[in-house]
């Protein structure tokens, strides 16, 4: 059986190997509020089942998501999992609501944040979109990063750049399993609290629709998600998925 594992202050429970943090949402703008006046570099991850199953076979993202400062419950899965081992109420905290409220709900409206990820015509509409949730909102900086493997000098070159602009909060939005791994890669090297968001930067400037809410509210948003890119999606649905249940079953004979 599962055995919760614990945070200093953040309970959690292992899900694959992996621990995922269960909170309020309030409590998590809080969390990451004290990170940000700690000036010490974290970086936290959001989880669904896509990136706990992944991890089972990438040792890279695996790292990643053991040694981040917390995983968040992003997918119905994994949330409904939480409630019921912990018997609570445990809300999906994921990606674009996070990065909405934390805009609009944090203890300091003026925060200093960058942007690093998706494109640059992405970066500016999303730029727009958080300015107009939050005027005082600090937008010091934002990168698009080329869509290849870099070099040391430029890899060293991006961290220079961002940490000139002295930023509060980094959102990063690569995808999985790369913004994991950018993120373990370069903690340590940004004074800031790294947060990897994924589809949040596309869904924030417009150009992808997220599913309605009823979708969103019965766990049905990775259904929304397959049948807006079937090509691209089904494979990764059907063997994540799969894997998942027998992981469930698996668990629940062993008791």
């Amino acid at each position: 059986m599962n055995k919760p594992r614990t945070f200093p202050g953040s309970p959690s429970v292992s899900i694959m190997g992996i621990p995922i943090n269960y909170s309020t949402w309030e409590e998590l703008i809080r969390k990451i509020d004290d990170w940000v006046e700690d000036k010490a570099p974290r970086y936290i991850c959001i989880c669904n089942v896509h990136s706990v199953v992944t991890a089972s076979d990438h040792a890279a993202l695996k790292a990643a998501l053991v040694n981040s400062d917390l995983n968040t419950p992003d997918g119905g899965p994994l949330a409904s999992y939480i409630s019921k081992v912990m018997d609570i109420k445990q809300e999906r905290l994921n990606g674009p609501d996070l990065m909405l409220r934390y805009t609009r709900q944090s203890s300091n409206p003026a925060r200093r944040v960058y942007l690093y990820g998706a494109t640059e015509k992405c970066l500016e509409l999303l730029s727009a979109r958080l300015r107009a949730e939050n005027s005082l909102l600090d937008i010091v900086g934002s990168y698009s990063p080329p869509y290849r493997v870099l070099s040391e000098s430029e890899k060293k070159e991006i961290i220079d750049r961002i940490n000139s602009t002295e930023p509060e909060i980094v959102w990063v939005g690569l995808g999985c399993p790369k913004q994991e791994i950018w993120m373990h890669e370069n903690s340590a090297s940004i004074n800031a609290v790294l947060i990897g968001v994924g589809a949040a930067f596309d869904y924030h400037a417009g150009l992808i629709h997220r599913a309605p809410e009823w979708m969103q509210r019965n766990n049905l948003e990775w259904l929304h998600r397959l049948w807006s890119e079937p090509r691209r999606l089904w494979r990764r649905y059907l063997y994540t998925n799969s894997r998942y249940l027998l992981w469930l079953f698996i668990n629940k004979l062993r008791g």
